[in-house]
């Protein structure tokens, strides 16, 4: 029996507008207007932290969005490290890109990945923005840093590919970010739009090499950044810029593109590099005119009147004539083809880590074990008490959020009870000797001092090496980019500052006696 669609072509424009939005929401279940919108045609809901509490809660979740829409994308900026959803509360079982890429073993890195894939997709999510395979070529980075597997295109590149099979063997859509590379940049799109000035050499030569990997590994899903490339396009980022998404990552390799024809999202289209310059509901419309098939929103706006209002500029766009119809139907299509793979996938999760690393449970503080750096200073002495942790605290990136826990303290504590901690930031340090005050509060104890990112904190530094200089069996643990040179009597380097790394480094303070 053949089925004849009722709906008229205002119908199918308005469920084509929804279909490429990916909205969050707040709340720890799905409020009445995500249902409505779902019934609807919204094609995908983006989950947060605010969205999750317990896996348990999650899957109660997903099943509730499931019931009004079974083949819905449900996604997650799950990168594990510094940057998890999952785990927000707890901090994460899993390091992060940098010290995946620090091990550089790629069967482990698919391991940690498909374990982590295994994970989201017992919860119901089939879509992670992750990982990124951004080259870290700026240590100044101030968004991607400990993001990145690296600044070696090649190392980039082959952990890429290896964390594109793990996660999607599990069921769950890859998606690289953040195209064309967001590694070169000493701004942070959330705030401003960035500007990378290389020419196409070295775009193709160092930016794009990870990308390339990614899509011979068959990634489902890339995303665009909101960077100003003036080699590709002068005047627009590459989330807006049709030389950018269609010109490169679309075009066929003999033309010397990419020959990508899957899904292409946006990352975050209230991220002030394109909110504050055109406006979300302009942006959104721009972005699917150059090529994007889907747009990323929710991460400060979750609200009804947000996807009315995305939704009414598509449909008001198509028909004035500034977005192609085609273009739309093309966008949707590749949602709903995402969707169609997505929903056939249930029982690709595996149970166990592959590849001989253990059980799955493990295989994070395996590999955070790994990643660690250790230096000795001649003559270390032996940690014989619980120690005083300083923990010089930086603003948190906006990627990583505030309310996440990190550090070394909470292990210690576990390991050496009566371990005491204090948190310091930039604000402590104006004014009066900052340096005397940690030492007064830290009396006769050992001082293990926390550090992330030392290199980009002029203030963070001064502390250090203040620090240093008068207790020179201090312990240092820098959790960032270890790009400073070593100091302390023992430095430990974790590449990351997930939980597990936090717990790797403890083991080894400890251990070190």
């Amino acid at each position: 029996m053949t089925v004849i669609s009722t709906d008229t072509p205002a119908d199918l424009l308005v469920r084509d507008a929804l279909t490429v939005l990916q909205p969050g929401f707040v709340g720890t279940t799905a409020p009445e207007w995500l249902l409505r919108q779902l019934a609807a045609g919204l094609g995908a809901v983006a989950l947060f932290a605010r969205n999750i509490e317990s896996p348990e809660q999650l899957a109660a979740l997903t099943a509730e969005l499931r019931a009004v829409r079974p083949d819905v994308l449900v996604a997650a900026d799950e990168e594990g490290g510094d940057v998890t959803r999952l785990e927000a509360r707890g901090g994460s079982s899993f390091p992060g890109n940098l010290a995946l890429g620090a091990v550089d073993d790629v069967k482990l890195t698919r391991s940690v990945a498909a374990e982590l894939g295994r994970r989201l997709a017992e919860c119901g999510v089939n879509l992670n923005w992750a990982p990124s395979a951004d080259v870290n070529s700026d240590p100044g980075n101030p968004v991607i840093g400990v993001r990145s597997f690296g600044a070696d295109p090649e190392l980039v590149a082959r952990n890429t590919a290896a964390y594109v099979e793990g996660l999607q063997s599990a069921g769950v859509a890859a998606c690289v970010k953040h195209f064309p590379g967001h590694g070169d940049t000493a701004t942070d799109s959330h705030h401003a739009l960035p500007r990378i000035d290389v020419d196409l050499t070295t775009l193709h030569t160092r930016e794009l090499v990870p990308f390339r990997a990614a899509l011979a590994a068959g990634t489902k899903v890339v995303m665009s950044a909101h960077i100003l490339v003036p080699a590709l396009d002068p005047d627009l980022p590459a989330t807006l810029s049709p030389a950018a998404l269609t010109g490169l990552l679309r075009a066929p390799r003999e033309a010397g593109g990419l020959g990508y024809d899957g899904l292409i999202v946006t990352d975050g289209i209230e991220m002030q590099a394109i909110a504050a310059t055109y406006g979300i509901e302009r942006g959104t419309v721009m972005a699917l005119a150059a090529g994007a098939d889907a747009i990323c929103v929710g991460g400060g706006l979750a609200d009804e009147q947000t996807v009315y209002a995305l939704r009414d500029a598509i449909v008001t766009a198509v028909d004035s004539g500034d977005l192609p119809r085609e273009r739309l139907a093309d966008a949707a299509a590749r949602v709903r083809e995402l969707a169609a793979w997505a929903a056939g996938q249930s029982g690709a999760a595996v149970g166990t880590a592959p590849d001989g690393f253990g059980s799955a449970s493990e295989i994070g503080l395996e590999a955070a074990r790994r990643a660690l750096r250790i230096t000795r200073a001649p003559g270390f002495a032996a940690l014989d008490e619980a120690p005083y942790v300083a923990a010089f605290t930086p603003v948190a990136n906006i990627a990583v959020g505030e309310d996440t826990p990190w550090g070394v303290a909470a292990e210690l504590e576990r390991l050496l009870p009566g371990t005491e901690t204090a948190t310091f930031r930039s604000a402590d340090a104006e004014g009066g000797d900052f340096v005397a005050g940690v030492l007064a509060a830290a009396g006769t104890r050992r001082i293990v001092a926390v550090v992330r990112d030392v290199h980009r904190h002029a203030w963070m530094a001064d502390a250090l090496g203040g620090l240093v200089a008068a207790r020179p069996d201090t312990v240092v643990v820098e959790m960032g980019v270890p790009q400073a040179p070593p100091s302390g009597a023992l430095h430990v380097a974790t590449h990351g500052a997930a939980r597990v790394c936090g717990e790797a480094a403890a083991e080894a303070i400890v251990s070190a006696r």
